[in-house]
């Protein structure tokens, strides 16, 4: 599979894996990256010792080209930088900002910028900042999200931008891919199905709340505080939905949802934790190795593409 992603970042296929936070780890990292994907260490807001030793891990479990993803917004994110360039990581990918104040040092170390952006102002913005890419996320994803959907964002950025668009959000199969491929797209990035691969470290409870979700499951939190979050249904978010309604603060609603993540993804609390995932989790029925999940989107898009039913 030859895509300008695949040259750029010296992967098999034009696969990608999200950078979520305690989900992205060493682990599932290699494991998508020896599927011949490119799989992402989520820094999220992990102190730079921590990421350090993610980083480490995962080049004892493989040779294949990882990136990782830095949190804009952490407090550490300037040390999570500088770790990156230190550890010899070569692809980044950003959230939540621009990462114009680290673009000089990670580009004398040879380091490819891959922002995830939201809208076609942002990915001028990127492109004009040196980025080599960009990953245009529709609001079908789980987790953060903005207000285009995928199906109108990708298009709109191809057409923006001279850089390969990466796309995410509502992608789960050969379907999807072939669909973002025929957009313009030169890779996908997909978290939900990741989540509940066999490498995955997330509980149990997790993931089986994601093979049983329906298309109806996911709904979205916090959209009054203009952090809008996509989340499966459960205790918390009606909770915070009510509250939300009522006219409760943005500091009350965080309250609410402080640790929520962890909670859901390491304890299994998938009653009073954060369950994020994408609108797609109804399309997820079983566990797969990162492997078959990869071999499974690409072999089935690529017949779609080239009109093999």
């Amino acid at each position: 599979m030859n895509t300008r992603i695949t040259e750029l970042l010296g992967i098999e296929y034009p696969v990608i894996q999200g950078g979520m936070a305690w989900v992205a780890e060493h682990q599932l990292a290699a494991a998508v990256s020896n599927a011949g994907g490119l799989g992402l260490i989520g820094a999220a807001s992990a102190p730079p010792e921590v990421v350090r030793e993610e980083i480490q891990k995962a080049k004892e479990l493989t040779d294949k080209p990882f990136g990782v993803n830095v949190m804009l917004l952490n407090p550490n994110a300037e040390e999570v930088a500088k770790v990156v360039v230190e550890e010899g990581v070569k692809v980044v990918t950003t959230g939540a900002g621009s990462p114009a104040k680290f673009m000089p040092m990670w580009k004398e170390a040879g380091v490819k910028v891959i922002p995830v952006v939201a809208s076609v102002a942002m990915a001028k913005m990127m492109q004009k900042g040196g980025a080599d890419a960009v990953v245009a996320e529709g609001m079908e994803s789980g987790g953060h999200i903005g207000s285009a959907t995928t199906m109108t964002l990708v298009p709109q950025i191809v057409d923006a931008v001279s850089i390969p668009v990466i796309a995410a959000g509502g992608i789960a199969d050969g379907r999807g891919y072939a669909a973002a491929m025929m957009l313009g797209a030169s890779a996908v990035q997909m978290g939900t199905r990741f989540v509940v691969a066999k490498e995955s470290i997330v509980h149990e409870n997790y993931k089986q709340k994601l093979i049983k979700a329906k298309d109806i499951d996911s709904e979205v939190t916090g959209m009054s505080t203009g952090h809008p979050i996509r989340v499966l249904r459960n205790k918390m978010t009606r909770e915070y939905l009510k509250m939300e309604q009522a006219g409760a603060s943005f500091e009350e609603l965080e309250l609410l949802t402080l640790g929520s993540l962890r909670k859901a993804v390491m304890e299994g609390d998938v009653v009073n934790g954060s369950v994020m995932a994408g609108q797609i989790a109804g399309l997820i029925s079983k566990e797969e190795t990162c492997a078959e999940i990869i071999r499974d989107i690409v072999e089935n898009g690529e017949k779609l593409l080239h009109g093999v039913n």
